[in-house]
């Protein structure tokens, strides 16, 4: 049965979708990009700092399903210009341990607000 997950820490769909739906013990996280949710304003002064707020929000998301990173098995990675993918790839791997989810990493010609990342994720409860 399919069950919305909506964290008051993490901002709120603005559109005709869920921050996450659970079904069983499978989370899937809807795409994140780097909006503060306290402020709602969106945190782009540069690409790290972007995904750091992209990341936070997914963990945040993860805690209301009483989750971790180590729950994640797949992520989807979207970037305005694949010349980011070293710098986002550093801060994305550091709130993983291994055994690393699996995950693709596309460029798309345009993200919401214009951002430069939004990733999604599939977690898997215990």
């Amino acid at each position: 049965m399919k069950q919305k997950i909506l964290s008051n820490n993490a901002p709120n769909p603005i559109g005709p979708y869920s921050q996450a739906i659970k079904n069983g013990n499978m989370i899937f996280i809807s795409g994140q990009i780097a909006i503060n949710p306290k402020t709602n304003i969106l945190v782009n002064e540069n690409i790290q700092k972007e995904t750091e707020m992209v990341m936070e929000n997914i963990h945040n998301i993860l805690n209301e399903c009483n989750c971790t990173f180590d729950n994640v098995v797949k992520c989807s990675i979207f970037l305005s210009n694949m010349d980011l993918f070293k710098s986002v790839n550093e801060v994305y791997g550091s709130y993983f341990n291994e055994p690393y989810p699996a995950r693709e990493t596309v460029q798309v010609s345009c993200l919401p607000k214009n951002v430069n990342i939004e990733i999604s994720a599939i977690a898997i409860a215990k």
